[in-house]
């Protein structure tokens, strides 16, 4: 016995029938967007760091990326940045620039401390993270990741957002 014949849906009655989807999603993207882009980059209850504004500089595979971020401590105990690792990079160093005598030197450093209840900056500089033989390209738009290893064991993980090169890339992206 042959299959009964399946009838095709009639595609005008189910646009009409799901019409009002469309306006509905148009009018959530922008709300989810800013969200997104006022939600701090990382964040756990069980944890007290976050990590904030994370960006790189544009950078060609073969060649030594760079990072910048906040790394915020909510808790009431100190902590430090131990271990930095990127799938991207053949390894990741910590770095602090100093002035001395008028010549600017930089330095790989073991750790850096995050106070509790404070900030502590990696900018242009000062401290910063190299990402030493990078096996990706880095473009404008384009997210690095990096997990962040700390002392107390906690661990974050985060994506330096890649700017246009002439600085951190605009709020929200």
């Amino acid at each position: 016995m042959p299959p009964a014949p399946t009838a095709k849906p009639d595609r005008r009655a189910i646009a009409a029938r799901f019409a009002f989807v469309a306006p509905m999603v148009k009018a959530l993207i922008p709300a989810a967007a800013l969200a997104v882009a006022a939600a701090p980059v990382w964040a756990n209850a069980a944890s007290p760091l976050e990590v904030l504004k994370p960006w790189s500089r544009p950078a060609v595979a073969g060649t030594n990326g760079i990072g910048y971020l906040v790394l915020a401590n909510h808790g009431r105990a100190a902590d430090s940045l131990e271990k930095v690792e990127s799938p991207i990079a053949a390894r990741v160093e910590m770095h602090a620039m100093s002035m001395a005598g008028g010549v600017m030197s930089m330095k790989k450093v073991d750790r850096i401390a995050v106070p509790a209840g404070g900030e502590t900056t990696f900018a242009p500089g000062g401290y910063h993270l190299m990402l030493l033989g990078l096996t990706k390209t880095l473009k404008a738009g384009d997210k690095a990741p990096v997990t962040l290893t700390f002392a107390s064991g906690a661990k974050l993980a985060v994506g330096l957002v890649v700017s246009d090169g002439m600085g951190p890339p605009p709020a929200g992206r």
